[in-house]
């Protein structure tokens, strides 16, 4: 797993998640264009109010450069794994956002938990790839506990109260 339509492949082949690839054209803010946004959205439509369990992104965005992602071929897979996972890796990751083939937290979304990788390659692949899936387990998790939580409140015009 080292490009970014390798990455796209693996996770799309999941059960339920819907990739989304903003570009010219589709009503997106032109920022997004070349990013892409992976959820866990079994009805394939885009999600409303929700969080990506994941993001691939190629450039700084303005509150987020410090990976220097304007530098050619450079991109950012950007994933949100269980607390547990993210303690013990924040507590081995890198310090300098900028280098490629290593985990660090997130230098924008860390505080809430996510990790990211430069080009993942040799050193982190195979476990971004793992960490990927446990970020998309709990986002399924998560969307099956707000799915019985819907169908189980009665109406507004029958609550009591």
């Amino acid at each position: 797993m080292q490009t970014i339509a390798e990455i796209l492949k693996v996770v799309s082949g999941w059960d339920g998640v819907l990739v989304v690839s903003p570009g010219p054209g589709d009503g997106s803010p032109e920022i997004a264009w070349g990013d892409s946004f992976i959820y866990y959205e079994p009805e394939g439509t885009m999600p409303k109010n929700r969080q990506p369990f994941a993001t691939i992104v190629t450039k700084d965005y303005p509150d987020d450069h410090q990976s220097l992602l304007d530098r050619e071929g450079v991109y950012r897979v950007n994933f949100h794994p269980g607390p547990e996972t993210f303690t013990a890796r924040a507590e081995a990751a890198g310090t300098d956002a900028t280098v490629l083939d290593q985990f660090i937290v997130h230098p924008v979304y860390g505080p809430y938990g996510w990790l990211a990788v430069l080009n993942p390659g040799d050193q982190t692949s195979s476990v971004t790839e793992e960490l990927l899936r446990e970020a998309y387990e709990l986002d399924r998790i998560r969307y099956e506990r707000r799915r019985v939580r819907r169908k189980n409140e009665a109406p507004i015009d029958q609550r009591e109260g």
